[in-house]
């Protein structure tokens, strides 16, 4: 539960002009001004020091033969670093599994809290005691989409909702910092898995070239592959019922509609 590190249905809206016409909009709701963290990665040498002793003069004159000697063979290539990358993957708590895709999209486990999503479901229905949030009135999770896009907005992201009619090999991956798909999911109870199904947030994206789905049900991050095994896992996904995707885009991004690689 919690976060660990490792080593390496269906939403309606209108669309808005040229986006419409594309098959893809983006859903906008009024900012909020909020705050997230920031992570650093420190690499910490050791310095070696070794020690001769200066009254053994057969050993000095024997290591500088041998001193001699390597300094005459060619010095071996560099080797490449075998260390995986280290991924940020947020496990399952409660029905947080918004607040799980956003911080595994972000690799970063304090881009997001529960008090920050539960301040925004608030301000999206101050008043509402029945909303299509859900649970999210006891902060609790379960947070709908809305709520996931004013999130993004407070770290100067958008989100671009994807038409399943459109192939996604005409997405410009490069342009894109991840993906949260929302999918059908069975309820569990403890160790059991239950006959029913409830739809699910999950977030994928790329680390040291590599992609990876970072579902907070699984135990650790899954590797999906290149480009192509990315293109070919989304399209599985959205031949499913009620799946849908969400581009997380930058705002200059989703303002020059660069997320298209058919432009």
């Amino acid at each position: 539960m919690g976060s660990a590190p490792y080593p390496a249905g269906e939403w309606k809206g209108k669309g808005r002009g040229g986006l419409q016409e594309l098959g893809c909009m983006r859903w906008k709701v009024s900012k909020q001004k909020g705050g997230g963290g920031g992570g650093e990665v420190v690499a910490v040498g050791v310095e070696e020091r070794r020690s001769r002793d200066p009254t053994d003069s057969q050993q000095q004159q024997q290591q500088d033969l041998s001193s001699s000697s390597s300094s005459l063979t060619p010095p071996l290539p560099p080797q490449a670093s075998l260390t995986p990358p280290a991924i940020y993957h947020e496990k399952q708590r409660r029905e947080l599994c918004a607040l799980h895709a956003l911080n595994n999209v972000f690799q970063d486990g304090t881009a997001f809290s529960r008090d920050t999503l539960q301040e925004i479901y608030q301000r999206l229905s101050p008043s509402t005691l029945v909303t299509p949030h859900k649970k999210s009135m006891l902060g609790n999770g379960n947070y709908d989409v809305n709520v996931i896009m004013a999130a993004l907005q407070t770290r100067g992201f958008e989100a671009v909702w994807w038409d399943k009619r459109r192939d996604v090999g005409s997405i410009e991956l490069s342009n894109v910092t991840g993906f949260i798909l929302n999918v059908p999911s069975n309820l569990r109870w403890g160790p059991l898995r239950l006959p029913l199904k409830r739809q699910h947030w999950i977030g994928v994206r790329e680390v040291g070239g590599v992609y990876y789905n970072l579902d907070s049900k699984l135990r650790s991050p899954q590797p999906i592959g290149n480009p192509d095994e990315l293109r070919k896992f989304l399209r599985q996904q959205l031949r499913g019922k009620n799946c849908e995707l969400l581009l997380v885009v930058s705002e200059e991004v989703e303002a020059h509609q660069t997320w298209r690689s058919d432009g």
